[in-house]
């Protein structure tokens, strides 16, 4: 979205600390002690659902000075790092960490011993209000999700709230946090939503790409050692009928030989903006020798971590409508009400899945191995591969053991895609750094 304009004013506001204890049903959203905040007209109010009006709304913007800003007398380090370990990142900012990804990545991070920031706009939960739809596990405010992590591990989050589309609020936080790593999730990540219309698609192209174009200069004009995480997606590649490889192939042609990314051919305004984005680190790279690693996510599935399980208000979400949710998810629901399994046209569909546990622990290993100065690496990031019609079937067989009569119907395929088609993926790199995967089991799907 366009750069903000926005004026500053102090508002006090008294904190009334909740237990962690305390039942959701009575869940406030209630501001920490007291700090100053900037509000400007909300852009997001334009992507509201036809034949609705969206009253007049504001985006709380955080100064230079964090919403849960605490003064620590231990050293900026994680807790494995080692003396002599002078390359892996001790100050992890988590933008987008609200959302799914974000939200289990930095509660893992701070677990591990990080000093971890959240940024985000909390515009994911605005999405849910526009669409009526909602998570099916309940979502706890992201203040009250940060005061529960505090008292049950002692550990602080720092939250700065605002757009990453306005420079000016990105600029006060990397020089308010000074992050060694950048984890970067705060994207709209869903391929329907970008299509639902003109707006949504215009929405997606401007908050990805101009989002991650105000990283890149920031990390430029204010930590040039700083390395960035990227979540990129294995959906920038298309279906092609050759093997995926990760990030780049070597091809060669009229007797010469040279090694190109991979061609990329997305299927969606979300994905073209993945495109854009991995082009445009990868010039900034070899540009301004700025250190990226690009990880090429398939489908995450699962909603526990370690961290996430330690009380309700840290509960991660559970989306399994057909714009924010995954077949799987869709289907485990279908499954559990009685509801046929709906598989979108010949559902030959196949991609990559991983658990949510494996995409924290895939973050991890990218900022303890962080890129050289200069270099883009690109990670295809997951463990396993199915087609929709495997996902079904796995569903069918855990519905059955719990004594659930579930059917399978083929429904026409909102989608123009390939419905069967080759697809072999690499995905080794992260394997190679250590990576212990989490494989789909029917335990997990019975959860």
């Amino acid at each position: 979205m366009a750069h903000l304009m926005s004026t500053s004013c102090s508002i006090k506001i008294s904190s009334s600390y909740r237990p962690c204890g305390q039942p959701l049903s009575q869940d406030r959203t209630v501001l920490p002690n007291s700090f100053t905040i900037k509000t400007s007209k909300s852009p997001f109010k334009r992507l509201i659902l036809k034949g609705h009006r969206a009253g007049r709304s504001c985006v709380v913007l955080a100064t230079a000075a964090p919403v849960s800003k605490e003064v620590s007398a231990n050293p900026r380090s994680g807790s494995d790092r080692s003396p002599n370990d002078s390359s892996k990142p001790q100050r992890v900012m988590v933008i987008g960490g609200d959302g799914y990804c974000g939200w289990a990545t930095a509660l893992h991070l701070s677990n591990k011993g990080y000093e971890v920031a959240i940024v985000d706009s909390l515009v994911r939960r605005l999405f849910d209000h526009q669409l009526g739809l909602d998570s099916l596990t309940p979502i706890s405010s992201i203040h009250n999700r940060l005061r529960c992590w505090k008292a049950i591990t002692g550990k602080t989050i720092e939250l700065y709230i605002g757009d990453i589309c306005d420079f000016e609020f990105l600029s006060e936080t990397f020089n308010s946090f000074e992050p060694d790593a950048v984890v970067h999730f705060g994207e709209q990540r869903s391929a329907p939503y970008s299509m639902i219309d003109r707006s949504r698609a215009v929405f997606t192209q401007k908050n990805n790409v101009i989002g991650t174009l105000n990283v890149l200069f920031a990390i430029k004009e204010f930590r040039e050692e700083c390395h960035l995480v990227k979540l990129g997606t294995m959906g920038e590649y298309g279906t092609p009928n050759i093997d995926i490889e990760e990030g780049y192939i070597t091809i060669s042609h009229n007797g010469r030989t040279d090694t190109l990314p991979y061609p990329k051919q997305a299927s969606s305004f979300y994905h073209l903006s993945k495109v854009h984005d991995s082009n445009n680190i990868a010039f900034t790279c070899k540009a301004w020798g700025i250190r990226a690693t690009d990880l090429n996510q398939g489908v995450v599935y699962g909603v526990k971590t370690d961290e996430t399980s330690m009380h309700e208000q840290l509960y991660n979400r559970l989306d399994y409508d057909g714009v924010f949710g995954t077949a799987l998810n869709r289907f485990c629901v279908q499954a559990a009400v009685g509801h046929p399994l709906t598989v979108y046209g010949k559902g030959g569909q196949t991609r990559g899945y991983l658990d949510i546990r494996d995409t924290v622990q895939c973050v991890e290993l990218a900022i303890a191995n962080p890129a050289k100065p200069g270099e883009f690496r690109v990670f295809n990031q997951f463990t396993e591969q199915f087609s929709v019609n495997e996902l079904a079937a796995l569903v069918t067989k855990a519905g059955q053991k719990l004594g659930l009569d579930v059917q399978t119907i083929s429904v026409p395929n909102p989608r123009v895609e390939a419905e069967e088609h080759y697809y072999n993926a690499k995905h080794t790199k992260l394997i190679e750094l250590g990576l212990k995967p989490h494989l789909l089991s029917d335990s997990l799907l019975d959860s």
